[in-house]
């Protein structure tokens, strides 16, 4: 007996190691970026199939302390990198300044010619969450309803018209239920994002691949490709989204032998038919048979959708008023100062949110002590995150295409040996204070400019700068390296002007001094 324990407690001691091993070997850095804030492992990551990215790894982001997804795309040959590098990066800039809520996020590129084949290397936002894919497979008929699927179309074509709105409008290209994910909370969020431009400028692509049925019929050459290939992809995962059995292998592809998209066999009529007449609602039926329409230029576009009868609703006062309310970040609790807290508590219950005209000339209020305050809190932090977008209004605009600045820092990457232009900050300052000193004997000005930041975090930036530099420059040049946002420009560059004219008055500058440790008291 005790021969037959030792043995079993052996055993599992060299499960456990093998395990820990395994562990090891994902959790191993096998890449940096040049500046070494992303850290490539070795675990791959099997969420998506997309066209033209050769590898997907987890990888860390030691900055943010989060995961994050290293893509790679390979070249053929050196020669096709040069004739595309330029084109490429137009591309890449472009997806780097996106910023919408059901849009997987696009953090940073670079490229890396050391190699054989050159590689454009590009971090993205991990989703850890499953695809729309996974969770139609685990919900059953009964749970599925019509309020969640018009939620889920309208957060997907919000995001397909901010996409397609852009300065050069960007395909998605590769919009399947296997590119969709879904949050807990309902969030919608589409991933993948350009592999067209991918497969357009890059001669390679996977060997096997899946999802035909998605593609719109005029990849066979016979129309020119727009964003209407979008419409189409989008109308069968609404199809998919609403019929109630899975696709059929039919959808899939039947040939084995790898080829080019248009010589794959597109989804027959009669599936989609039969998916269709198991779809009750009509003005449901008639909106996917719009999407799907084989002719490009008889597809609505993905704005126009969000007009369709079935989507389409006057918002309620409350979605108006949270929408109004998260666009001043003062609001929102976690941004607040200690002191603004302290006042809301005080007078928080009738504090008004939101009032309108009643068709009787009465003013309609709604107060906080109307509504409790954690479902108040959640329906907030819901609309901040884009699961209740307004779309009987104007839809958010892609910000103008802008080179990037390229990265100052030089830190060398394990293989990766190309600079990575440094990243656009996206935050706004809630809170701004500077101060100018100028060296009698040099004439140069020191500036310190302390920035409170919307998610309540501090900066502080240091520089010397000479008279003949103005307070616009330096401005501008906070914004080219991502250390300011392009918004705040106009006010630093004033707030700055204003120290500087005052820098020898001594009033001025205890009055800074005092403020700036009471915000780095405030921020630990």
């Amino acid at each position: 007996m005790p021969s037959s324990k030792s043995s079993g407690d052996a055993e599992t001691r060299s499960v456990h190691d093998s395990a820990d091993e395994s562990e090891d070997e994902e959790s191993e850095i096998l890449e940096e970026s040049p500046c070494g804030r992303w850290q490539k492992r070795r675990e791959e990551v099997q969420q998506r199939d997309v066209p033209g990215i050769d590898n997907a790894y987890l990888a860390m982001d030691t900055e943010e302390g989060v995961e994050v997804v290293w893509n790679e795309v390979q070249f053929s040959e050196k020669k096709n990198f040069k004739a595309q590098q330029d084109k490429l990066k137009q591309v890449f800039d472009a997806l780097i300044q996106l910023d919408h809520p059901n849009i997987i996020k696009f953090h940073r590129y670079w490229t890396d010619s050391k190699g054989e084949k050159p590689r454009i290397i590009f971090i993205t936002e991990y989703m850890s969450s499953g695809s729309i894919k996974q969770f139609l497979k685990k919900t059953k008929k009964s749970n599925r309803t019509l309020k969640a699927w018009k939620r889920w179309c309208t957060q997907i074509l919000s995001a397909l018209s901010y996409l397609h709105s852009c300065q050069e409008p960007i395909i998605h290209g590769n919009l399947t239920c296997d590119t969709i994910f879904i949050q807990h909370n309902g969030l919608i969020k589409i991933g993948s994002v350009a592999p067209d431009a991918i497969d357009n400028h890059v001669k390679t692509c996977r060997s096997e691949a899946r999802n035909f049925h998605y593609v719109a019929p005029e990849y066979d050459g016979s129309h020119a490709v727009t964003t209407a290939v979008d419409i189409y992809s989008f109308g069968m995962c609404a199809l998919e989204m609403a019929a109630l059995e899975g696709q059929s292998s039919n959808g899939e592809t039947q040939n084995k032998e790898p080829s080019s998209r248009a010589k794959e066999p597109i989804n027959t009529e009669d599936i989609v038919r039969r998916k269709l007449e198991s779809i009750s609602d009509p003005l449901q039926k008639d909106f996917i048979e719009n999407c799907l329409k084989l002719k490009p230029e008889m597809r609505p576009v993905a704005s126009g959708l969000l007009f369709h009868a079935i989507l389409f609703e006057v918002h309620s006062l409350k979605l108006l008023a949270a929408h109004t309310f998260i666009q001043h970040s003062k609001n929102i609790p976690e941004h607040m100062t200690d002191e603004a807290r302290a006042d809301q508590a005080r007078d928080k219950p009738d504090r008004v949110i939101a009032e309108i005209l009643s068709k009787h000339g009465e003013i309609l209020k709604w107060q906080y002590k109307d509504v409790a305050a954690l479902e108040l809190e959640k329906f907030l932090e819901d609309v901040r995150n884009g699961i209740y977008p307004l779309t009987a209004f104007a839809l958010p605009a892609p910000p103008p295409t802008m080179p990037r600045a390229m990265s100052p820092e030089v830190a060398e990457s394990v293989k990766s040996d190309t600079s990575e232009p440094i990243d656009i900050e996206g935050r706004t300052a809630i809170e701004m204070t500077a101060q100018v000193k100028q060296d009698e004997t040099s004439g140069s000005f020191q500036l310190t400019l302390l920035l409170r930041m919307e998610d309540r975090m501090n900066r502080q930036l240091m520089c010397d700068f000479n008279s003949e530099e103005t307070s616009e420059s330096l401005a501008e040049e906070l914004v080219n390296y991502g250390f300011i946002n392009e918004v705040d420009k106009e006010k630093i560059a004033k707030l700055i002007e204003e120290r500087r004219q005052n820098s020898n008055g001594a009033n001025n500058t205890s009055i800074e001094i005092q403020q700036m440790p009471q915000m780095l008291q405030a921020a630990t």
